[in-house]
Order: structure tokens, then C-alpha cells, then sequence
């Protein structure tokens, strides 16, 4: 069975149903009444199947972090899928071939690979075997779309994201910090 998730949720370890309440408490206040919420192999990884554009949802999590950050006690980050497929080389290559359309011409790109209970390649070689089909220029410090590539076990989620395409609970509190203190830095000047 390939999951058909469209989102995959990230949270603490032993966190599960907590994670899960807080996941459907949001999708139902975006407008998703329904979303199916399942385990995945992985400990800390919940996935998502929501009617909502999976985009939308990461906006929509982006607005509600910066009116109410206390909303996000148990998930850690949210991805967006686009296509699943087994964790071969070959499957892999194959997806992403259908999504590579979505990096344009002129555009810079860089590719993040999470693994999790895969051991049958290493990170290096997926990202040299999946890279070889994109011919536009890499660029790891401020990429315009990012070819994410998260391998389950025996199966594979691969998205062609922006980098706004993630919601990161780290990253949005570290911004808010960048933002008090630059806040702060204009004021007592």
C-alpha cells in the first residue's frame, strides 16, 4: 500500500495523540472538516490526507503562528507532498521527473532529503542520482524552489516546494526573535 498523504506532520516523540488533536483542531479551522490523520513507520511523523490545497495550509499556518503562536504546542513542521512512490532509485527518479517541470527555466534550486527507517541507499547518492535530472543551477544559501524528498521505509513523498512552501515551528520562532530584537535594536536607538 503507497501512502496518499498530502501533508506530513512532524512532532515530539511520545507525542502522538496530542500532535493529532492539535493537526485536526487547525485543518477544521481552515476549512477541512474531515482530514484523515494516519500513522506513518516513523515515530515522531504523522501524515495527513486533507481536501485543502496543501500550500494553502502552510500559508494559513504561517498567519496563524504570527497571531497566535501558542497554538503550536506538539507539531514541529509541516510538509507539503505532491507524488508518492517506493524508495527506489529508479521510482524516485521517475516521480520527480513529472514534478522537475515545476523548477523554471533560470530558476536556482537545492534539494533536502529526510530519511527515515531507510537505510538502502545513502543521502549523498539519492541526491547525486535524483539531481542528474534537473539541469538549472543549485543554489544552497536562498534557492528559489527546493526539491523536497522525504523517504518513509519503502515509500517516498517528493514535493517541488519554495522555501515558503514549509512551516517550521523553529524557524517561524526564530524569526519572531529576529523580529523583537530588531524591533527592539530601532526603538533604543
Amino acid at each position: 500500500m503507497t501512502y496518499n498523504f498530502n501533508l506530513l506532520v512532524s512532532h515530539e516523540w511520545g507525542n502522538s495523540f496530542p500532535a493529532r488533536q492539535e493537526i485536526l483542531s487547525l485543518l477544521r479551522e481552515f476549512g477541512d472538516e474531515h482530514p484523515f490523520i494516519g500513522r506513518t513507520i516513523a515515530k515522531g511523523l504523522l501524515g495527513v490526507k486533507t481536501e485543502l490545497n496543501n500550500r494553502i495550509v502552510i500559508k494559513s499556518l504561517i498567519a496563524k503562528f504570527t497571531i497566535a503562536p501558542s497554538s503550536f504546542q506538539f507539531t514541529l513542521k509541516w510538509v507539503p507532498i505532491d507524488r508518492w512512490c517506493e524508495s527506489t532509485i529508479e521510482a524516485m527518479k521517475e516521480t520527480l521527473s513529472t514534478l522537475q517541470t515545476e523548477i523554471h527555466p533560470g530558476e536556482r534550486w537545492m534539494m533536502q532529503i529526510e530519511k527515515r527507517r531507510y537505510t538502502a541507499h545513502h543521502k549523498v547518492e539519492v541526491i547525486k542520482e535524483l539531481a542528474s535530472l534537473i539541469d538549472e543551477k543549485v543554489d544552497l544559501e536562498k534557492p528559489r524552489k527546493v526539491v523536497w524528498v522525504e523517504i518513509v521505509g519503502n515509500q517516498a513523498g517528493i514535493a517541488v516546494v519554495t522555501p515558503e512552501d514549509i512551516f517550521s515551528l523553529n524557524q517561524m520562532r526564530a524569526r519572531s526573535i529576529s523580529i523583537i530584537k530588531s524591533d527592539y535594536t530601532y526603538v533604543s536607538s
